[in-house]
């Protein structure tokens, strides 16, 4: 059982006046406590990272950067082919521009997550979880890297020394691999339903795959999406179930110290 837990979502995911999703990060923030803020590669630009982190830095919330490919038409879940050096180059150049902004609102770097397509890429490429992790302890050394359990991310920031952090997907599905499936149009889930999907995770350690079988989840984080329509409710659903359980939410830092 958790007794405590971060709940991360993903912000600042829109483009000038193109905007996704029916929550604005605005009414999302105060229910989080890690935000994983897009750096202008699949969404965000200069303007909504300085508000986004502004944000973050009122309410207290632990701040990442979500970087991933350059695919703005695709919203980064299109796999772009690249050598290891070209992405995690990518990378670099993203969480460089997240970073001023922190120092500009005297805040620093809790995490990095990279995003979608990338992130899935990256789980199963150790070549390349390996080359963003050497930049990581290079130029982030203290901060952490999200990912799922297992993955090639995980096992090579543990093996390098690097704070990591396993994430346990909330709106999404789970094969019995441990790894997320994909869905392009999710609708509108059920919150209630999500909540005790959640709080199972938090209480068993566990969740039932897409084929029924429960499988072993190991976490440290809870991730939503603020595009997932409904994604208020669902971060609303979720705190109340676990606060009714004295299960207490709080940013990374804190969790991994």
């Amino acid at each position: 059982m958790r007794d405590t837990v971060d709940i991360n979502c993903d912000l600042g995911e829109a483009f000038g006046r193109w905007r996704v999703g029916d929550t604005s990060d605005a009414a999302l923030m105060p229910l989080i406590s890690s935000a994983n803020i897009a750096t202008g590669f699949h969404a965000g630009d200069p303007n909504l990272m300085d508000e986004t982190v502004r944000l973050a830095v009122d309410h207290g919330v632990g701040i990442g950067a979500h970087p991933g490919y350059d695919d703005l038409q695709g919203f980064g879940r299109r796999k772009i082919n690249g050598t290891s050096r070209e992405l995690v180059n990518d990378i670099v150049y993203q969480v460089g521009a997240l970073k001023e902004f922190l120092r500009r609102h005297g805040a620093t770097l809790q995490h990095v997550k990279p995003h979608g397509a990338l992130y899935m890429e990256m789980a199963a490429n150790p070549e390349l979880a390996q080359s963003f992790v050497h930049y990581m302890r290079v130029a982030s050394p203290n901060a952490c890297i999200l990912c799922m359990a297992g993955s090639a991310t995980e096992i090579a920031a543990r093996e390098a020394g690097q704070p990591v952090a396993r994430e346990f997907y909330a709106d999404r599905d789970y094969d019995e691999s441990g790894s997320i499936v994909f869905t392009r149009d999710a609708g509108r889930p059920d919150p209630a339903a999500i909540a005790r999907k959640v709080l199972r995770a938090c209480l068993e350690g566990r969740v039932t795959a897409v084929t029924g079988k429960d499988i072993d989840i190991p976490f440290e984080t809870i991730c939503f999406h603020s595009d997932t329509l409904g994604a208020f409710d669902i971060a609303r659903h979720m705190r109340e179930a676990l606060s009714a359980e004295g299960i207490r939410i709080s940013p990374l830092s804190e969790i991994l110290k």
